[in-house]
């Protein structure tokens, strides 16, 4: 018996048993369908954190002026470190070939009082400068209007996008504010578009009373202020986070002048905290979800050895027949194995596919939108599937090439 012809025998028994052949792949394709269904599931939550958390400039870091040292318990004087520069981080930005995009951004002030006619904000709105990157880094979304464009940020543009409270307060609530000037820090700004409503969500709270200059413009107005400049770094995809901090670390250091035994004279501060625990919490749901599917595949693996086991029982009389032919022990082995991976893979493509279905169903009902197709469990499921197979026909396949052809032949 060549390998070819103990696969037409193999398939031609599983047909021989059709019925008890689906039950078992059935048993299969639940073990499988659980595992891959639950954990499809959890990449897509997974998916939905990271674009959510990226909405709001959560995959994010800052360069920033370093904060006064307090000094040492032996009495060292604390180490002032000078503020970033503006041209350093126009260098910065030229220079970084790392991972995502940059933006350079300023606080003009934070207790502006603006104006348009007789009506007048409180005099606690925020007023920004920043570059065409701005708004995508820290995860400002335009409601109205439209964002800077390049030749604004370059001129210096007195135009100004503002928040969805400086809009209520200056404007009538059907009136739209797209293309009215208004005054900021006595000076006339044309508006161009407005921020979408944030509410007080994480490090966003303020977003709804604040208004954003191009960078060129709020260094012009400006002018005499010791302005404190800053980069943020937007990561498309958080794995490269501490690689894009390493790099952008690295540069910063060559531009600002950093010795090699020198401290860092600037702080690199990450936002992703929140968006971490996050990730945390899913990866004990993907832990919890794989034990599950181990156990029921388990549980699949020895129902499967049962089935196989009768069937060596069912057929000893066929198994006797065959060796007194000329069978090995090897081939009999084989006939069994090849049929137990059979109904195994026949489970374990059924199980992908209803676990695809399923994880991704729970993606909608979870409000994600987004479909997974999750390549990685794929694959785990059929290398599962075939392990299960090699596995639970071991012990049947054994038992089968162990019996003596008499007893075989004789066995009613």
């Amino acid at each position: 018996m060549d390998l070819i012809e103990n696969i037409r025998e193999g398939l031609k028994s599983i047909q021989a048993n059709l019925l008890r052949t689906s039950l078992t792949a059935a048993i299969i394709a639940i073990g499988i369908t659980s595992l891959v269904g639950i954990l499809t599931a959890i990449d897509g939550i997974q998916a939905g954190i990271n674009d959510s958390f990226s909405n709001l400039g959560a995959n994010t870091f800052d360069i920033e002026r370093k904060r006064v040292d307090r000094g040492s318990d032996e009495g060292k004087k604390a180490k002032v470190h000078p503020p970033l520069k503006y041209e350093e981080l126009v260098t910065f930005k030229e220079k970084y070939d790392g991972p995502g995009d940059i933006s350079l951004n300023v606080m003009v002030t934070f207790n502006a009082e603006l104006k348009n006619g007789s009506k007048v904000t409180n005099p606690n709105i925020l007023v920004r400068g920043g570059d065409e990157n701005f708004l995508i880094a820290d995860g400002y979304d335009i409601k109205e209007g439209r964002s800077f464009s390049s030749t604004e940020i370059t001129n210096g543009s007195y135009s100004v996008i503002i928040g969805n409270d400086v809009r209520d307060a200056l404007f009538d609530r059907n009136e739209s504010p797209v293309g009215k000037k208004i005054s900021i820090l006595g000076a006339k700004f044309r508006v161009i578009g407005t921020l979408a409503e944030q509410g007080g969500v994480s490090g966003n709270s303020n977003v709804d009373r604040t208004v954003v200059l191009p960078i060129e413009t709020a260094r012009i107005i400006g002018a005499n202020r010791n302005f404190g400049y800053e980069a943020t770094v937007a990561i498309g995809d958080p794995m490269q986070m501490d690689h894009a901090i390493g790099i952008a670390t690295g540069l910063m250091r060559a531009i600002r002048g950093d010795g090699p035994r020198d401290e860092d004279s600037f702080e690199v501060f990450r936002s992703r905290s929140l968006a971490e625990r996050m990730g945390e919490i899913t990866g004990y749901l993907r832990v919890g979800g794989f034990t599950i599917g181990f156990i029921t595949l388990l549980g699949a693996s020895i129902g499967l050895m049962n089935i196989m086991l009768v069937s060596v029982t069912e057929r000893t009389r066929e198994i006797g027949v065959r060796k007194a032919l000329g069978a090995t022990p090897m081939k009999i082995r084989q006939q069994f194995m090849i049929e137990a991976l059979v109904i195994c893979q026949m489970g374990g493509v059924a199980g992908i596919v209803l676990g695809i279905i399923i994880g991704n169903l729970i993606n909608n009902l979870l409000g994600s939108g987004s479909f997974i197709v999750p390549w990685v469990w794929i694959v785990f499921g059929v290398v599962v599937g075939m392990l299960v197979g090699l596995i639970s026909g071991s012990l049947p396949a054994f038992k089968a090439s162990r019996l003596d052809p008499i007893d075989a032949l004789r066995f009613e």
